[in-house]
């Protein structure tokens, strides 16, 4: 089982960023209720090759594949302010 080299942690710098992205999900949204399962892998595995445990590229690249994925959907929850359906109309 290979380690993520401890040089290269541009990987890790991105779970950390996806998980900032997940935590500011809307709670509105239903794609935060399903981001939350996905975003506590992240801080183990974040917390793990923290700690010096062994993460494989192959799961921290699975856990990138799934967050981003994640988070796209949720970005197609949101409203287009440049859709004129979206702007508000004068009473």
């Amino acid at each position: 089982m290979a380690a993520i080299p401890p040089k290269d942690h541009r990987q890790v710098d991105l779970l950390r960023l996806l998980t900032f992205r997940m935590e500011r999900l809307s709670a509105d949204s239903i794609w935060a209720r399903r981001a939350s399962g996905l975003r506590r892998s992240l801080v183990k595995a974040i917390e793990s090759i923290d700690n010096g445990g062994e993460e494989t590229p192959d799961h921290i690249q699975q856990l990138i594949i799934a967050s981003m994925d994640m988070l796209t959907k949720a970005a197609q929850e949101l409203p287009d302010p440049e859709n004129p359906f979206y702007k508000q109309r004068p009473l």
